[in-house]
């Protein structure tokens, strides 16, 4: 399950609803503080137990578990495998184990811990046949067999959601030098109040970009594992509670961190993998708004972490080299970053996502059909045995030791590419693969399998455009930080920053990060329709009348005070406006495009056209609910024209349809088409 897809839930429910106490056990003891943090603002009884209490405080917890009073108890593996803490456990109701960021089991994972190795076995100390959930958001097929093998949970159900994360868009820069650090200020400089990380390698890199931009008069603050205790965790706190826009981080910041609004994650230096890429980046929009991740890349980066490896045991040195070169492959590859990402968590997209930097810029491609009949017939004369370097070679025609001891320098496909270089084949097997026509053997890691539907290719091949990989030497800089300046909000953004600021004032009152009084979703709903009454208040998505009576009095005096200096059409005056049914009309509308009924389907239902139904959708995204209308789309009309609509209303100044049907008058859209993708743009990108 994804970075901020709801993975605590899936434990903290449970702990809440069943008897007895919870054990979580968690590598990281900033984890375990936010979420016991989180827990009991929300009055459950939580605690944790790691090095960082004293005698007296542990006793006090141990204490509340023996009592029963205590729902969710989390636990650092290393304090789990204590003997004192074992006897106390075995005596304690214990309702399940929760073994969270589980990836941490296995040496093929990126983030392997040899103490969660031994966590199996002190669960059968501290009980017969206790409940067990693994929970993990960076699990490749290997990783994910690894993880059962070892916790023994082969025969567990197993539920996997989709690794996509539709709001976060992709971008890989050339990383060069003075000028990447010029780049980054003028990006963040364009992202005004907004939170971000940025991710470097080495703790000395961290604190020189981080004074570099206070400088440059930006609030930043760096985190890493050198810095005093006390000093680490006020830079955490500020950046939860506002008072830091950025942290400049190593890899040691931000797993498990619940900081919903992340507006864009930057990678200075490459990381050692891609699944802790996909870690880190997750760590932006998790409140399903904007994220923007972008990463500056050069392969010497690639080369320089290849030698911090070259002390580490051969088994471990051989399996890092693997994750780099994936990491490699990533950057430099032109295909859509979303199906690259997906296809190595073995998850297919099917098609690209036109929402990362190699969907929006055009790239040189060939007709890859040759090629690809090559690579196939090669991984089955050699009998799926063989890695995809081993491959490269034999088609190059390289005769090596190697080679020759398995005789492959006699067979058909040996030399037939010698004419095309090392990246040239590589990234046709790369791209060979994000198409399902080989696979990768999960049992012995690197080795190219044919996939089900390499034979039908290999008897019926059909044209298919490979696209060159990116030259990161070559490349000039690319999109600049005006044009990722996201498009215009549907609400009102004097209100937002005056919501925002009070919600920070708040915040610090009552000791809380500001997302637990109110998310920014439900900011923007409230700078979207004025609410002015306890009642309307308790209407916004995300509130309730528990938190309107906790929190939204002096809300409630802002929007009443900006209402009437500027003099404002409010929700009230809306619903007097509007029919009663009108929200039953909306409703209905939301839930017959839940289940994908069709829209001229559910104009007819509603006896209202389709002008009107359109309008009446458009009213439910601009005021923030997200809506997929996806399966409409599909069947009115091409990837090729939604193409042309995405790219203008991606780059258009204003969403105003008579503007669009002006310049897009050439492509002969109607205006019911460019109305129907406006909402599926404002819905992807703004909702």
């Amino acid at each position: 399950m994804p970075t901020g897809a709801g993975k605590s839930l899936c434990y903290q429910l449970p702990a809440v609803s069943k008897n007895g106490t919870a054990i979580v056990i968690s590598p990281l003891i900033a984890l375990m503080k936010n979420q016991v943090d989180q827990l009991n603002s929300f009055g459950i009884n939580a605690h944790f137990l790691n090095s960082t209490l004293s005698k007296s405080e542990s006793n006090r917890v141990k204490g509340e578990v023996t009592a029963g009073l205590t729902k969710l108890l989390y636990v650092a593996p290393e304090s789990l495998t204590k003997e004192e803490n074992v006897q106390f456990l075995k005596n304690a109701d214990i309702s399940f184990v929760a073994i969270d960021e589980a990836h941490c089991i296995s040496e093929w994972g990126h983030d392997f811990r040899p103490e969660y190795r031994k966590i199996k076995s002190i669960i059968a100390q501290i009980g017969e046949n206790l409940p067990v959930i693994a929970l993990t958001a960076t699990a490749t097929p290997k990783v994910q067999q690894d993880i059962q093998r070892n916790l023994q949970m082969e025969e567990a159900d197993l539920f996997k959601s989709s690794f996509n994360r539709t709001n976060l868009y992709y971008e890989v820069r050339p990383k060069m030098k003075n000028d990447t650090k010029k780049e980054i200020i003028k990006y963040i400089k364009s992202q005004k109040g907004k939170s971000g990380i940025i991710y470097c390698l080495s703790r000395k890199k961290v604190t020189e970009i981080a004074d570099l931009l206070k400088v440059n008069g930006i609030n930043a603050a760096p985190y890493h594992a050198g810095l005093d205790g006390h000093v680490r965790v006020k830079n955490q706190d500020d950046f939860l509670n506002e008072e830091v826009d950025v942290i400049v981080a190593t890899i040691a910041f931000g797993m498990g961190i619940d900081k919903p609004d992340v507006r864009y994650v930057i990678h200075y230096d490459v990381p050692k993998s891609l699944e802790g890429y996909y870690q880190e980046t997750g760590r932006a929009g998790r409140d399903g708004l904007e994220g923007h991740c972008l990463m500056f890349y050069r392969y010497e980066d690639i080369v320089k972490l290849e030698k911090f490896n070259k002390d580490k045991p051969v088994n471990e040195r051989e399996n890092a080299k693997v994750l780099l070169q994936e990491m490699a492959a990533y950057a430099e590859s032109s295909v859509c970053r979303r199906r690259f990402l997906l296809h190595y968590f073995g998850e297919n997209l099917g098609k690209d996502c036109g929402f990362c930097d190699n969907c929006k810029k055009s790239k040189e491609t060939f007709d890859g059909q040759d090629d690809i009949l090559t690579v196939i017939k090669a991984v089955k004369e050699t009998n799926q045995r063989f890695s995809m370097d081993h491959i490269v070679s034999m088609i190059r025609g390289e005769k090596d030791d190697y080679i020759e001891s398995y005789d492959h320098d006699k067979l058909s496909t040996f030399g037939q590419g010698k004419d095309k270089d090392t990246i040239h084949w590589k990234t046709v097997i790369r791209q060979t693969m994000i198409y399902g026509l080989l696979d990768k053997d999960i049992e012995n890691y690197g080795v190219l399998l044919l996939s089900d539907k390499s034979e039908s290719y290999l008897k019926e091949p059909y044209p298919i455009k490979i696209s060159k990989n990116h030259n990161f030497e070559e490349m000039a800089e690319s999109i600049s930080s005006e044009e990722l300046s996201n498009m215009g909000k549907a609400y009102d953004e004097k209100l937002f920053e005056l919501l925002k600021a009070e919600r920070k004032k708040v915040a610090k009152v009552k000791n809380l990060p500001p997302y637990v009084i109110f998310q920014d979703p439900s900011l923007e709903e409230m700078a979207t329709v004025y609410p002015t009454s306890k009642e309307e208040l308790a209407q916004i998505n995300g509130v309730g009348m528990g938190k309107v009576a906790k929190f939204g009095a002096s809300f409630l005096r802002l929007i009443e005070k900006y209402v009437e200096e500027n003099e404002i059409i409010t929700a009230s005056d809306v619903v007097v406006k509007t029919s009663g049914t009108r929200s039953k009309v909306k409703i209905t509308i939301i839930q017959q495009i839940d289940r994908k009924i069709d829209l001229d389907e559910i104009a007819n239902n509603l006896n209202i056209s389709m002008s009107e139904l359109l309008h009446e959708i458009e009213q439910i995204i601009y005021s923030g609910t997200k809506l997929n209308i996806n399966y409409y789309i599909q069947n009115i009309m091409d990837d090729e024209r939604e193409d042309i609509l995405h790219d203008y209303f991606m780059t258009a100044d204003t969403d105003k349809i008579r503007e669009a049907m002006a310049e897009l008058e050439e492509d002969d859209f109607s205006e019911e088409e460019v109305r129907v993708y406006r909402i599926k743009f404002i819905s992807d990108h703004a909702n």
